[in-house]
């Protein structure tokens, strides 16, 4: 049977960083307020205004066809995580296929929040297995900064801008993404949005006026909602596929609140060093922080490496996914050993 694997991660980050220091002059809170609650330490910001999502996930695309030492000629769907894109139409998609010269590709943008990179991935992976595709590349990439209100202390303190990619090609032997799991509940999105910009609330004077284009959240309600819905999702796909913590070498999980992550990793029988972590530095990015946190931790991987993803976000959106890592992790143009494991 065929199945997607990851083959290569390329990632982007901003060189501006944003402490909690920095933070602290500009509203109501302190260093000891944000790590507490949060875990994080500081964030990359973006802060040349002539750049966008687009740039950040071409610069990670970039890296992931240096790294296979492949021209963007063979990639053959682009599917981008966000919502920040650059502008409704065209896609962000549209443009990383542009600026990295991918001649040959499709592309669309899929907006899912903070789990957008997951869903990307399920996504990518059905061209994959279908034989639709061989070279699919799925990128998570937000600029959070241009929907934050630097007044709001209940939001600006969490998120950060950067981008994250992964090539998705044909494997066999069990190698690849094994499983995944995507749930999604309407009913809550008012829990945590933007209301502006869109068909329902256009952009005008009043609406700017009233903040309605930065993004909003009841912190309480989203806690509660995501320490649930991540823990739950991540032991359905063990349970599903009769895993226990030993058949884990890491819990890869969205970055948004260190204490959603602890949760998570308890409820998974998870010990703490099985737990890919970078929110200390980054804070949230959104749909970039799982590829971020696989770009971070990819010297540590080897091949047959079990890893569950596990992810929650603003609609709600959550879901798990259960894969095989597909080569040793290490800091090379080509990894060689994949010939042995990529399906012709």
């Amino acid at each position: 049977m065929v199945q997607a694997a990851i083959s290569a991660i390329g990632h982007y980050l901003p060189e501006d960083r944003m402490t909690n220091a920095d933070l602290e002059k500009l509203v109501d809170t302190s260093d000891e307020w944000i790590q507490s609650r949060t875990g994080i330490r500081e964030r990359r910001i973006l802060k040349d205004p002539t750049k966008s999502t687009a740039f950040m996930a071409s610069r990670a695309a970039e890296e992931v066809l240096r790294k296979r030492g492949i021209g963007a000629d063979e990639i053959e769907a682009i599917i981008v995580g966000t919502v920040t894109p650059d502008m409704f139409f065209p896609a962000t998609a549209a443009l990383v296929q542009a600026n990295i010269g991918a001649t040959n590709a499709w592309g669309f943008d899929l907006s899912a929040a903070c789990s957008g990179f997951l869903f990307a991935l399920s996504t990518g992976a059905k061209f994959i297995e279908s034989g639709r595709h061989k070279k699919v590349l799925v990128i998570g990439a937000d600029k959070m900064s241009s929907i934050l209100d630097y007044s709001d202390r209940t939001t600006c303190v969490l998120f950060g801008d950067g981008a994250g990619a992964v090539l998705l090609e044909p494997a066999e032997d069990g190698i690849g993404i094994i499983d995944s799991i995507e749930r999604t509940d309407g009913s809550q999105w008012d829990v945590l949005c933007m209301r502006g910009g869109g068909s329902l609330i256009p952009a005008t004077h009043e609406s700017i006026d009233q903040g309605l284009h930065y993004i909003t959240q009841e912190g309480r309600s989203v806690f509660k909602y995501a320490v649930t819905g991540m823990a739950d999702v991540a032991v359905e796909i063990m349970e599903k596929n009769n895993l226990t913590a030993d058949d884990i070498r890491y819990l890869v999980p969205h970055q948004a609140n260190l204490r959603i992550i602890d949760a998570t990793a308890r409820r998974m029988g998870i010990d703490s060093e099985k737990v890919m972590l970078n929110i200390e530095r980054y804070g949230n990015t959104t749909a970039a922080t799982i590829p971020l946190c696989l770009a971070d931790w990819e010297s540590e991987l080897r091949r047959g490496d079990g890893l569950v993803l596990a992810a929650f976000g603003g609609g709600f959106t959550w879901g798990a996914v259960y894969l095989k890592w597909a080569y040793d992790g290490c800091d090379v143009a080509i990894h060689p050993e994949l010939v042995n494991v990529l399906a012709n």
